[in-house]
């Protein structure tokens, strides 16, 4: 088992906090894996035995009658027999509804009591959830594994080229790397994909029309990096349907974690411009297998990775927009600025390479600026830094 180090590192300073600890991520990102980290870290590093812990999986079996948020609170108040500590850990709890009341309820009630919960719905990072708990919770986003941490996991040579396509082929879901066979990733992937649009989306919106609501996924897919427009997608559907409706799935799709939206920041203003955005998929591994475009396995699906580490590694990221274009990435952490350009190779491409470090030309200030491509020689020059894009995954300087 792959022990998370980057997120329990976060984690560990709330382990005995009143803060509610809330895991989001997409299903089968590792979410529950990390909470058994935690208890295995509480039981051996501060002795905690099984009585003072909680545990509940909502999608056991064994745990269905929980689902009623009355039934949970008197289960778990039930099991609360002393004064010492109690940790309380609830695995995708956004399957039961009105969870918010019992969390609340909880967290005012029992003074002794730690409280984990993870969930795969974006609910959990919703202004209405802040409201209720009243600002007394932590968020920790859970992504896909890294290309480092599926490095670590599967024991491959991390700089060899037939390890990162693989890696960006069939994405960073830990349990697809128990398999070797494609047949077998695809069926896998199918089976995540189709649990998460069946619980969290199509249920939760009552869509009759799936073909319709999976074209315009497959879209949003083959699209991935360009900047959307909603009068595109329509066209693309070759189908009515209101603006209202189209905003409603892709809305969806965002609240069950499977995209991201991405806004574009003007440099030059300083300021977030939230009527332009593209999106990106959280694995690509999932996008492989709902997209029809080929040339998603080249340039587009590295750009997604890049995005998908600076991510991980704590940025906050936007789309550069320039006087002139664009740059790829505007990623800001702790008060300082990078820009980032990805693409393929520049190597005896040169317009390409005039494309891609002329990016940053009407970029007028002196925060650092990378252009990232699978070249394995230093093309750096005029003070912008090339980087070979696994070395960035593999470094830990970012």
């Amino acid at each position: 088992m792959l022990l998370r180090e980057s997120y329990l590192a976060k984690i560990r300073g709330f382990y005995d906090s009143d803060l509610i600890k809330i895991l989001v991520g997409i299903r089968r990102c590792g979410k529950s894996v990390i909470l058994s980290q935690i208890i295995a870290e509480l039981k051996k590093d501060k002795k905690i035995d099984d009585e003072h812990i909680i545990f509940i999986n909502f999608e056991f079996i064994e745990f269905e009658k929980l689902l009623d948020y009355k039934e949970l609170n008197k289960y778990i108040k039930d099991k609360i027999k002393d004064n010492k500590k109690y940790y309380l850990f609830l695995d995708e709890i956004q399957s039961v509804d009105n969870f918010e009341k019992v969390i609340n309820s909880l967290r005012a009630s029992i003074k002794n009591l730690s409280i984990f919960i993870t969930g795969s719905n974006g609910k959990l990072l919703s202004q209405e959830l802040s409201t209720v708990l009243s600002g007394r919770y932590v968020s920790f986003n859970i992504n896909p594994l890294s290309y480092k941490e599926y490095v670590s996991l599967t024991n491959k040579d991390g700089h060899d080229l037939n390890t990162f396509w693989d890696y960006a082929r069939w994405g960073g879901l830990p349990n697809r790397c128990e398999f070797t066979q494609e047949i077998d990733i695809k069926n896998y992937l199918y089976s995540v994909y189709d649990s998460i649009i069946l619980r969290d989306v199509v249920k939760r919106l009552n869509i009759k029309d799936t073909g319709l609501f999976d074209k315009i996924l497959q879209y949003l897919i083959e699209t991935t990096g360009r900047e959307f427009r909603a009068d595109n997608i329509i066209k693309y559907l070759n189908k009515k349907i209101s603006y209202e409706t189209l905003y409603s799935y892709i809305d969806a799709l965002c609240k069950a974690l499977i995209l991201k939206k991405v806004y574009r920041y003007d440099i030059a203003g300083k300021e977030v411009l939230k009527t332009l955005n593209k999106y990106y998929v959280t694995d690509v591994g999932i996008a492989q297998i709902k997209n029809n475009n080929p040339e998603f396995k080249s340039y587009v699906v590295l750009e997604n990775i890049v995005y998908n580490e600076l991510i991980n590694r704590n940025y906050e990221v936007y789309i550069g927009k320039t006087k002139n274009g664009e740059v790829d990435f505007l990623a800001k952490k702790d008060g300082s600025i990078k820009y980032f350009q990805v693409t393929y190779e520049i190597a005896g491409h040169a317009d390409t390479m005039a494309r891609e470090f002329g990016a940053f030309k009407s970029i007028e200030d002196n925060n650092p600026k990378y252009v990232i491509s699978l070249d394995k020689v230093n093309l750096s020059r005029d003070g912008i830094i090339h980087l070979n894009l696994i070395d960035f995954l593999l470094s830990d300087e970012f």
